[in-house]
Formats: structure tokens, C-alpha cells, sequence
């Protein structure tokens, strides 16, 4: 007679047991306490994971947009050296100095 009485409290559950925790006291949970310890440190380590990997994509998102930024200035500085760097540039800046300096008339030869 205590033996059906233990089986019918076994297998009532309410919102009301499962609330305060009683639920934990069932025979089952305690058989199968180490593989719920498990699972939980599974998803903990799951979470964590996620987290990280969406704060490295953040990161790698940055230092595209950085590189992207520091490539237009390298080209722009590029282009600008280029401009200044050509003949006509350096005679024009030649001629505002008032230097000495002259365009030479004759062609460049080779010695052999």
C-alpha cells in the first residue's frame, strides 16, 4: 500500500512542483545528474562561442573598412606624387624659383 502511494506521488507533476523546485527531488533528475551538469556546461560553452565569434567578425569588419580607407589614401598620395614628379611640373616649379637651373637643349647621349 506505501509502495502506491510513493508511485502516484512519482508521477504527479504540477506547475506548482516543477515552480518550487520539487521536481529536482524525482528520482529520475538524481539518476541523471551528471549528464545535465553536462549538457548545461554544453550550452554555457555554446553561448560563449557565438558571443566570440561575433565579436571577432566585428573586429574583422573593422580593420576591412580600415584597410580600405588606408588604400585609397596610398593611392591618392601616389597620384599626387606622380603629378608633381612630371617634367612640365618640375619646369613650371623651376621657373617660379628663379633658379639657375635650365632645361637642356641638346639630347642625352650614350658614352661607349
Amino acid at each position: 500500500m506505501e509502495e502506491k502511494d510513493e508511485t502516484k506521488k512519482k508521477k504527479r507533476t504540477s506547475l506548482k512542483s516543477i515552480l518550487g523546485g520539487d521536481i529536482l527531488d524525482n528520482d529520475f533528475f538524481r539518476r541523471q545528474t551528471k549528464l545535465l551538469v553536462l549538457i548545461m556546461i554544453l550550452i554555457i560553452f555554446y553561448i560563449h562561442n557565438r558571443y566570440a565569434s561575433q565579436q571577432q567578425q566585428i573586429e574583422i569588419d573593422k580593420l576591412q573598412q580600415k584597410l580600405t580607407d588606408i588604400r585609397y589614401d596610398a593611392l591618392t598620395r601616389n597620384s599626387e606624387l606622380t603629378e608633381k614628379s612630371r617634367q612640365s611640373q618640375i619646369e613650371e616649379y623651376i621657373q617660379k624659383t628663379k633658379t639657375e637651373l635650365q632645361t637642356p637643349t641638346s639630347p642625352p647621349y650614350l658614352l661607349k
